[in-house]
């Protein structure tokens, strides 16, 4: 069953967060807003749960789902070693718009999808979603969209795409904007803008100059 959670008010918020929580072990979806665009998140390392995220979008497992972090440290617990830009770009851009895809340990028990070894990782920058994630840990997370359609703002697109794939829906309010995250390859020996997004390219630039825009 289907649960809806108006976020602006204290006692529901709460509720939602606890409800959200305790579907996230159970293995279920939530949707979540960030301060890009609405997501619908899984645990991270529960495999059949990104199965069913990926599913629930009509995406393929070629496309594996990034994933949310509530802190640097977190990050750190799913690498072995992070590069010296992407400790600059953290230290400028976190919490925000900029996902790094970077090596994750080989130890870890998780299966997001055809990763080739590499897990894109952001830490948005929106109260609520960082809250759930203290209480959950690391989620697979991907924007709460059909694959081909445009990413939701506003709690009420993204129901209408997903609809009872989902256990609980944290609504946010709408989203600040409608322009997804930028993403930056660290994971080879040369960064690479895999997606142009919120962030400014110069911006990027600036920290790490070597940045390859194809």
């Amino acid at each position: 069953m289907t649960s809806r959670f108006d976020c602006s008010d204290p006692a529901a918020r709460a509720a939602g967060l606890g409800d959200a929580a305790a579907a996230v072990r159970r293995g279920e979806l939530v949707v979540l807003p960030t301060d890009t665009v609405y997501g619908v998140g899984a645990d991270a390392f529960d495999p059949k749960a990104v199965a069913s995220l990926l599913a629930a979008k009509g995406r393929g497992r070629h496309k594996p789902s990034p994933v949310l972090v509530d802190s640097a440290a977190a990050l750190g617990e799913l690498t072995d070693e992070l590069p010296d830009a992407a400790r600059a770009l953290i230290d400028a851009f976190w919490p925000g718009g900029l996902t790094l895809v970077v090596r994750h340990r080989a130890s870890l028990d998780w299966d997001l999808g055809e990763t080739g070894g590499t897990v894109a990782v952001r830490m948005p920058d929106h109260p609520l979603t960082l809250e759930l994630l203290a209480a959950t840990g690391p989620l697979a997370v991907s924007s709460a969209n059909l694959t081909d359609h445009p990413s939701p703002q506003d709690c009420d697109a993204a129901q209408a795409m997903l609809g009872g794939s989902v256990a609980v829906y944290l609504d946010g309010g709408r989203t600040p904007g409608a322009v997804s995250s930028s993403i930056v390859d660290l994971s080879g020996e040369t960064p690479v803008l895999v997606r142009d997004g919120v962030l400014p390219v110069a911006e990027l630039r600036a920290l790490v100059p070597d940045l390859i825009v194809p």
